[in-house]
């Protein structure tokens, strides 16, 4: 594949992970892309096809993971989501980097491609903090942030595997945090910026 090597985040939510990529985006305006993932569910009122996500049939998305052409996909709740290799090529098309937001699993499933990420994964500093933050956000019922805390310490387990991240950022202090993801970034940064002028 052509391009910026793409980034690949990876944590538990409420680690941080979507206001470190606020950050990022804002900075670096233009310099950053998402891939479109592909998902079975039905959109979400004022969700768009092809913006938000790529809304598919199961029979659409089944024949398109057959013959190869996603990176990585996963089932949750009875739907179907996935990341494209056609999706990742159309960031890198813009001459920008790739961001893709993916669980552990989709990691492992990554690294049986040639994709080639920087595989990053933002952590909170304890399962107590993260049981706070997910607290105080007042989207959760009982029983969806038991679910999110054990996906967390999973989560948290299995990306302990030596090797399988770049980098993993303690999210504690997000100044501190920003400025890791941003030294280990810089290298892609700056090549995008310079291909630009060229």
């Amino acid at each position: 594949m052509q391009g910026p090597r793409p980034v690949v985040l990876s944590g538990p939510s409420g680690a941080g992970k979507s206001t470190l990529l606020k950050k990022l985006l804002k900075d670096y305006e233009n310099i950053f892309g998402f891939s479109v993932s592909h998902t079975t569910r039905q959109p979400r009122p004022g969700e768009v096809n092809g913006k938000d996500y790529h809304f598919v049939t199961r029979e659409e998305m089944q024949k398109e993971i057959d013959a190869g052409e996603f990176i990585e996909h996963a089932e949750f709740s009875g739907n179907m989501y996935g990341t494209s290799k056609g999706a990742v090529q159309a960031v890198q098309a813009q001459n920008q980097i790739c961001v893709l937001d993916i669980d552990i699993q989709g990691v492992k499933n990554i690294k049986k491609t040639d994709l080639n990420p920087i595989y990053i994964s933002v952590q909170p500093p304890s399962i107590e903090i993260l049981e706070k933050r997910l607290r105080d956000r007042k989207t959760e019922t009982e029983e969806s942030l038991t679910k999110r805390l054990s996906a967390a310490r999973v989560d948290l387990e299995l990306s302990k595997e030596p090797g399988l991240f770049d980098l993993v950022i303690i999210n504690d202090d997000l100044e501190t945090a920003y400025s890791e993801l941003k030294e280990v970034l810089m290298e892609e940064i700056k090549k995008t910026q310079e291909s630009r002028k060229s």
